[in-house]
């Protein structure tokens, strides 16, 4: 309905508050935007651990208070939930929680782990039964099948042997421990409320529950929290960080703070240097709600141009509708966006959203906006071209389907059907997020535009998506 890359997992966790479910349930309410096909909680009383997990929304899976009551104890962890890997199912719905020889352990992972199905392959082949698709059971695995004493080692012994992307965060009856991998893919920050330590994929989570934001966990740092306290780990080999720079262009709320950057104000430069390479005249700039908003606001700015509201979404639209007939199929994009015609006829527009995937909504909102009698469609991106899959936590088209990896700019203009077409530049977008381009990743992974990727993962043919199995 909507060609936009499909948003990730949000993981969240509290250690040391008497309301940890309910405020578990807040933050995943705040982390809603990062997965909306399930969600669930596990809390721990010390003793046990209880859990409760269901598809849906928060709203909807947490609807009756009474769910509360088997959630107890002061410590819990929380994951909202796309299927990056894995099926859209239950048995798929994190945290994920196993009880095996050493007590009880439950996992929220926000990321993915490009040799997952090698090593899997392995455990079947040596006698494990595995009860997900879920690429984060082959962590539990590997840390049942440790030998060392201490969580922490057993920990560092089973993440040591996957690569890739995970921000993750572990409850076991008495401690909760969160890790980042080496590259730091994934955002994920700490926080305090009052004697509580929490973490969470974004600070807009701690801003909900007025919690305060201590600090970003460090690429290969683990944090292990326990009543004693927090004591903090680096047991992985070093590596250049290399933070995903899509979480800035879509995939972060603009109102968090990751990475140690706020995202609405780099949402605004990539749109303020956008003006700078790609002017226009024109008569008025409006954004392609909502992602495209903060952009679009700094390439008026820049340009002198007026921003207007001249799209206005639908927020109750969900991911996906039934359409029974031919007669009314197609309607996806104006059943989520719609022109404001008295702002838009007669003008020259430059309309300013963040990314194209495959091209066909871009066709279908010039479409709109054309016959609510623009005069000119000018259409700016707030991002290079995509043209390559991503492997490290986020569900991408294949390349094949991506139009900017077989299309010129040129050629993507006159499909979709604009006047102009003008991308952001990477090093334009990586020095508006503040990096100098001085080596091949620009200390960010641009993977999607630049083909380079940080980690190396398993050959695949065109058509496959790794991963998805």
């Amino acid at each position: 309905m909507y060609d936009k890359f499909n948003d990730e997992c949000g993981v969240f966790g509290i250690f040391g508050h008497e309301e940890a479910a309910n405020l578990t349930y807040l933050g995943l309410y705040a982390l809603q935007h990062r997965g909306q096909e399930g969600c669930g909680i596990v809390s721990a009383d010390g003793q046990n651990l209880h859990a409760w997990r269901n598809m849906g929304l928060v709203s909807d899976v947490f609807r009756d208070d009474s769910v509360f009551d088997t959630l107890p104890g002061r410590s819990a962890i929380g994951h909202v939930r796309y299927s990056t890997a894995g099926g859209n199912d239950l048995k798929n719905v994190q945290p994920i929680m196993v009880d095996y020889h050493r007590g009880s352990i439950a996992v929220a992972h926000n990321g993915n782990l490009v040799n997952a199905r090698e090593i899997r392959n392995e455990l079947e082949h040596a006698g494990s039964i595995f009860s997900t698709t879920s690429d984060t059971e082959v962590i539990i695995h590997l840390l049942a099948r440790s030998q060392c004493d201490l969580l922490p080692d057993r920990l560092t012994e089973a993440l040591s042997a996957v690569k890739g992307a995970y921000s993750a965060v572990f409850l076991t009856e008495t401690r909760m421990v969160a890790v980042r991998d080496p590259n730091g893919f994934r955002p994920l920050v700490l926080g305090r409320l009052n004697e509580a330590y929490v973490v969470a994929s974004e600070t807009c989570a701690f801003d909900l529950i007025e919690a305060e934001f201590i600090r970003e966990i460090e690429p290969g740092e683990m944090i292990v929290i326990n009543k004693e306290g927090m004591k903090s780990y680096r047991p992985f080999p070093a590596a250049e960080p290399t933070p995903c720079i899509f979480e800035f262009i879509y995939f972060a709320r603009p109102d968090s703070m990751i990475f140690n950057h706020q995202v609405y104000q780099v949402r605004k430069e990539f749109g303020r240097q956008l003006a700078i390479e790609h002017p226009v005249e024109a008569d008025l700039v409006v954004a392609v709600p909502d992602s495209g908003m903060p952009a679009a606001i700094g390439y008026a700015q820049q340009a002198g141009i007026p921003f207007e509201l001249g799209l206005i979404r639908n927020h109750y639209v969900g991911r996906t509708f039934i359409e029974p007939q031919q007669s009314i199929r197609h309607f996806g994009v104006k059943l989520k966006l719609n022109p404001v015609r008295s702002i838009i006829e007669g003008k020259r527009v430059v309309v300013v959203d963040d990314s194209i995937v495959r091209g066909t909504t871009a066709r279908k909102i010039i479409k709109m906006i054309r016959n609510s009698g623009a005069k000119e469609v000018h259409v700016r991106i707030s991002s290079p071209p995509t043209s390559y899959p991503c492997y490290y936590g986020i569900d991408t088209p294949t390349r094949k389907e991506l139009i900017s990896s077989s299309h010129t700019v040129e050629e993507i203009n006159r499909y979709i059907t604009s006047d102009t077409l003008g991308y952001l530049s990477r090093e334009g977008m990586l020095a508006a997020a503040g990096v100098k381009v001085d080596t091949a990743c620009g200390h960010f992974c641009d993977a999607c535009f630049s083909g380079h990727y940080p980690v190396k993962f398993p050959r695949l043919k065109d058509d496959t998506q790794l991963g998805l199995f």
